[in-house]
């Protein structure tokens, strides 16, 4: 276990990544999935006021981070028509099964259930991206997604308590960010459609 100061640090990388594909979003280079940016944005939100409620300290720092920045993702989006991704009618039932998640959540007002239910529903949000990721990972940045992967394992080693409410969201950040990472930087899909049609 390391300092709980190094929460920053992490915070620090993956805001870093988050800028990028900020600035990435608005100049057109990258087309976020927008059913997934603005359900990333709520999840982890409502997880990070679950996490203030159940005691979490510093560690919160980086759910809160993995909320705010999709937010002004989806929110740039709509500044260039060249960052728009076609929403398919999956990206859409992931979305209504990730809203419902956040219901879910707020119907049992639990700490714990809350977290669960974000992970849940920022799981689902993500599924969307997954996908577009293994297709498409020309229209994503591994960078972004290995600032987060680098933020959550950085905030998993200064974890004291390994519970839920302090662990749970960093693993789940963990292995998401790490998965859409590696599809895009190696065009994963690409090599199975190559290898396998």
């Amino acid at each position: 276990m390391i300092n709980q100061n190094f929460v920053i640090l992490g915070a620090i990388i993956a805001t870093m990544g988050s800028l990028s594909y900020l600035i990435d979003t608005i100049k057109g280079k990258v087309k976020p999935n927008r059913v997934s940016f603005l359900m990333w944005s709520l999840a982890p939100l409502i997880a990070f006021v679950a996490e203030l409620k159940q005691g979490v300290g510093l560690q919160s720092l980086m759910t809160f981070e993995v909320g705010f920045f999709p937010l002004t993702i989806f929110i740039a989006s709509f500044f260039n028509k060249n960052a728009k991704w076609k929403l398919t009618r999956f990206d859409l039932t992931c979305g209504v099964l990730s809203l419902i998640g956040l219901i879910l959540w707020y119907i049992t007002a639990s700490g714990n259930v809350a977290i669960v239910f974000s992970i849940l529903a920022d799981g689902l949000a993500a599924l969307p991206t997954i996908v577009k990721s293994f297709n498409f990972p020309e229209t994503e940045s591994s960078w972004t997604y290995f600032t987060g992967t680098l933020s959550a394992a950085i905030t998993l080693l200064t974890v004291k308590v390994w519970d839920l409410a302090n662990a749970g969201f960093p693993l789940y950040i963990l292995i998401v960010t790490l998965v859409i990472s590696v599809l895009v930087q190696f065009k994963a899909g690409k090599v199975f459609h190559a290898y396998f049609g």
